[in-house]
């Protein structure tokens, strides 16, 4: 039986030793110093929710908010419109965002481009690239992290390139605590232009010491995850952005909802949500089946599990 990620165990035994008053420190100090350490940026806020980050974030933009057309998250879309922004749809290749397609585009002054690490979690996006764009045309770039933090390539979740990081802990999350996010920036008036009131941006001390917990070792998970990954792209053919660095895989086929159906009975996972069908906003616009490596327990990640999903999908192809 493959199994569903949760928090680690000292994540779980911290948050209830906090809870039960016997963990006193001020552990929003030291996430929030941890974060620092990991994004660069001198301003950050826990919030509580993913959700809650992208809100600060676009709050703060006055132009355009430009969303790839696809491999995003749908949540960019919903919030933008909720708080009465323009969207507009950037072209992409699979999610993969290009910036000479923003070339394309009539973009307002003082606009901003939100985007995720990961293409439909598939791909990395080249951050080097999107941040020398965004620099040169005064557009704000917001990356969305929560699969990104920790790379040991510095080159996702890096404040040097991102002017603002958010990041979402909730489960099954690269920081997985079950709830809560946050937000970085270098910019100390995100802050101040939000119309989130603070009471519902409000986080606890135990998911504080949840992410405490989860952030020292976060890199080492993001490179196990990648490995996994990188293992079923070399095996499996009609894969996504099968050369890029990714934390799930997205495989190409027209019968893609038969062929997950039929997985999700031969590969029984204890949560919905391992094997997920396209086409999909969140991954990509295209008949496929998407593998989410990401969502798996870490010793599920061995090469006896990871070979048995090879396995599975080539016998269905």
């Amino acid at each position: 039986m493959f199994k569903f990620k949760t928090p680690s165990n000292k994540t779980l035994e911290t948050m209830s030793e906090i809870a039960k008053g016997n963990l006193n420190d001020d552990f929003e100090t030291k996430a929030i110093n941890k974060i620092q350490e990991l994004t660069g940026h001198e301003n950050v806020k826990i919030t509580s929710s993913g959700n809650n980050s992208i809100f600060i974030a676009l709050s703060a933009v006055e132009g355009d908010i430009i969303v790839p057309d696809q491999g995003g998250w749908h949540g960019f879309k919903q919030i933008a419109k909720f708080l009465g922004k323009n969207i507009k749809t950037l072209k992409t290749d699979l999610g993969i965002i290009n910036p000479k397609y923003l070339d394309e585009m009539d973009i307002e002054k003082d606009s901003a481009l939100i985007y995720t690490s990961f293409a439909g979690y598939c791909a990395e996006q080249d951050t080097k690239s999107i941040s020398k764009y965004c620099s040169a045309n005064d557009i704000l770039s917001i990356e969305d992290a929560s699969a990104g933090i920790g790379d040991r390539k510095n080159n996702l979740g890096n404040g040097k390139y991102s002017d603002i990081i958010i990041a979402s802990t909730g489960s099954p999350k690269m920081i997985n605590v079950g709830s809560g996010g946050f937000i970085s920036t270098d910019n100390t008036e995100i802050f101040e232009r939000t119309k989130l009131p603070q009471k519902l941006s409000k986080t606890s001390q135990i998911v504080c010491g949840g992410i405490c917990c989860e952030l020292e070792n976060v890199d080492e998970k993001l490179e196990v995850t990648f490995n996994a990954t990188k293992h079923l792209k070399n095996n499996i053919p009609n894969t996504t952005h099968p050369n890029k660095r990714g934390v799930n895989v997205i495989i190409h086929h027209d019968n893609a909802k038969e062929i997950s159906w039929n997985l999700r009975k031969s590969l029984p996972i204890d949560k919905s949500g391992f094997i997920t069908t396209c086409p999909n906003y969140n991954r990509i616009k295209q008949k496929a089946i998407a593998v989410e490596i990401k969502n798996l327990a870490y010793d599920c990640l061995e090469k006896e599990y990871l070979d048995k999903i090879i396995e599975e999908i080539n016998n269905q192809l």
